[in-house]
This record gives structure tokens, C-alpha cells and sequence, in this order.
């Protein structure tokens, strides 16, 4: 991978390459965030040979479910997987459009009768409506967050009935004590999502020292929730 990221073949990474180059880990930048925090040991915003290879080992730490952080550095963990469509190397295994569906069909139609109680607009669900459904599981915070910040895949504040059958489908697992995954695995993905998608490469960059002081700053902010309408699920 450090060709590709370390182009003046000048054994360092600059920050705004590894940015570009680590999005593509399909990770959020949360996650991210922490990960260059833990490989940028000085805080300089450029990576020598070996934190890359940090960084990139906790990339596959994230992608496998793990914590991210050092104690991680030493479990055997698969190689990371970075999607780019114009080099062959970076290409997962499968062609994740060809993978069935994790959410069932019968699941669906219950999470579609959810999602259309909730009163959708054009199609899609603010987090002001999603927020009441997701505290109602009486899930951690700090999960709920990861929950929203997976399912919205297409990162519009807003929830259309795919993506809203991904958070629920995430959250049956966190109430059946299965770990929310660190970034979506792509069985996951709905197959109405799963065009190439184009990352664009001009994103802020990540690092930042103050990454982790807010747990769950997907969620949308809503004041204190007074649930207006009951669900009944």
C-alpha cells in the first residue's frame, strides 16, 4: 500500500494523502480519526514507514470488529481492505454486489411498517424521528451513535427505508449482544447502495487531538426527547 500513498518515495506519508488514501478503508471518520491519533505518535500530521503500518493494522482491526487502540496491534487480524475501483490490488474478495442481503425478507417488512409509522418525507426520515426509535432500544449512547453513523450511508442527516432497516437490523444485533460493527460489513450494504460509490477526496482532513472527546457526534442533536408519538413495535 505505501507506494500508492508515499508518491516522492520519501519513506513518509503527509496527512492529506493518508486522509484520501484511508477513506477508501470504508471506516468512519470517527474511527479514522482515532486511528491516525494513535499511529501520529508526535502529532506532526505525517506518518514514517512504520506508523503507516500501524495505522494500516488498526484499519484492519476496525474493519474486523476490534477496539481500536494499541493493546489490538498484536491480534491476528486479516489484511485491511481498501476499495478502489482503478487498482485491481485494493478489490476485496468478492464483488460485494453479488452478496445476498444481511437483512431478511420478512425482517424487512417489519422495519417498513416502522419506518412508514414514523410519518417519512419524500422518502426518508429525519434523526429527529429515527432518535425516539434508537433510544427506545435502551441501548448505550456511544452504540447508538455508531448505529446512525453506519446506516446513514449516504451521510445526508436523513434515513431513506433502506438505510433505516440497516440501523434496526444493527440494533436487534446490539440487543442480541453482537458487537455493532466498527465500519458496515458489505453483506450489509443494501443492494440499493451498492453502485461504486465516489469518495471525494477533498474531505478536512482527520486528524485531530480532541477526536475522541465526543462519543456520538452523528447522532443529530435533539434537545431532551419528549417521545410524542408512542411506538409500539
Amino acid at each position: 500500500f505505501l507506494p500508492q500513498v508515499d508518491s516522492a518515495n520519501a519513506g513518509r506519508v503527509l496527512a492529506s494523502d493518508a486522509a484520501v488514501f484511508l477513506k477508501k478503508s470504508g471506516l468512519t471518520d470517527l474511527v479514522l480519526g482515532k486511528i491516525w491519533d494513535l499511529a501520529d505518535t508526535d502529532g506532526k500530521g505525517i506518518l514514517n514507514k512504520q506508523e503507516f503500518f500501524v495505522a494500516l493494522r488498526l484499519v484492519a482491526c476496525a474493519q474486523n470488529g476490534l477496539d481500536v487502540s494499541l493493546n489490538s496491534l498484536n491480534l491476528p487480524v486479516p489484511p485491511p481492505r481498501f476499495t478502489d475501483t482503478s487498482s485491481p490490488l485494493l478489490l476485496s474478495g468478492t464483488a460485494s454486489s453479488d452478496l445476498p442481503w444481511a437483512v431478511k425478507l420478512e425482517d424487512k417488512v417489519k422495519y417498513d411498517a416502522i419506518f412508514d409509522s414514523l410519518n417519512p418525507v419524500n422518502g426518508l426520515l429525519s434523526g429527529d424521528k429515527v432518535k425516539p426509535v434508537l433510544l427506545n432500544s435502551k441501548l448505550p449512547v456511544d452504540i447508538l451513535g455508531r448505529v446512525w453513523e453506519l446506516s446513514d450511508i449516504d451521510r445526508d442527516g436523513m434515513l431513506d427505508r433502506d438505510e433505516f432497516a440497516v440501523a434496526m437490523f444493527l440494533v436487534y444485533c446490539a440487543l442480541e449482544k453482537e458487537p455493532v460493527p466498527m465500519s458496515l460489513p458489505a453483506a450489509l450494504v443494501p443492494p440499493s447502495k451498492r453502485k461504486p460509490l465516489s469518495v471525494p477526496g477533498a474531505m478536512p482532513l482527520i486528524p485531530s487531538s480532541t477526536s475522541t472527546k465526543e462519543s456520538h457526534p452523528s447522532l443529530p442533536p435533539v434537545g431532551i426527547l419528549a417521545a410524542k408519538t408512542p411506538l409500539t413495535q
